[in-house]
């Protein structure tokens, strides 16, 4: 499998050139959307999970990038925190994208496809502990006794 770079274009006297695998571009994005408020994770393949179980950290996940004619397009795939608004954080996921790819590489990123593929709710606290259920204190024992 043949690996996908894209060349850097940079003003300069000296010749030859810089090549960004297409992976690195992908890590950039992914990290720049899970930077924004409100993004609970990124969309992430079986193969991609199995691997994070045994401790190897899958950046880009749930990026997918296309190269166009004027610039890159991006395609982010997110879970939000429940209770965001869904407009709000996918325009910060937009701008965030956009400036750390530019940023980073001198890219021009023409489009970013904010997937919206859940909502995550928080899990509730528990009010209640388990290791003494009627909230009973265990002082109340020694009164009875007499020293």
């Amino acid at each position: 499998m043949a690996e996908e770079t894209i060349v850097l274009a940079h003003p300069s006297d000296i010749s030859g050139e810089t090549r960004v695998n297409t992976r690195v571009l992908e890590i950039i994005a992914g990290l720049a959307a899970q930077e924004v408020e409100g993004v609970a994770r990124l969309r992430g393949s079986l193969s991609e999970r199995a691997q994070e179980a045994f401790g190897r950290r899958m950046h880009g996940k749930g990026v997918e990038l296309k190269q166009g004619e004027a610039g890159l397009e991006v395609n982010v795939y997110v879970y939000l925190n429940y209770g965001v608004s869904v407009p709000k954080v996918a325009h910060a996921i937009q701008e965030r994208v956009t400036s750390q790819v530019a940023a980073m590489t001198e890219l021009q990123v023409t489009l970013v496809n904010v997937h919206v593929q859940g909502v995550v709710s928080t899990k509730p606290t528990l009010t209640v502990d388990p290791n003494n259920l009627f909230g009973d204190d265990d002082d109340d024992d020694t009164e009875g006794t007499e020293a």
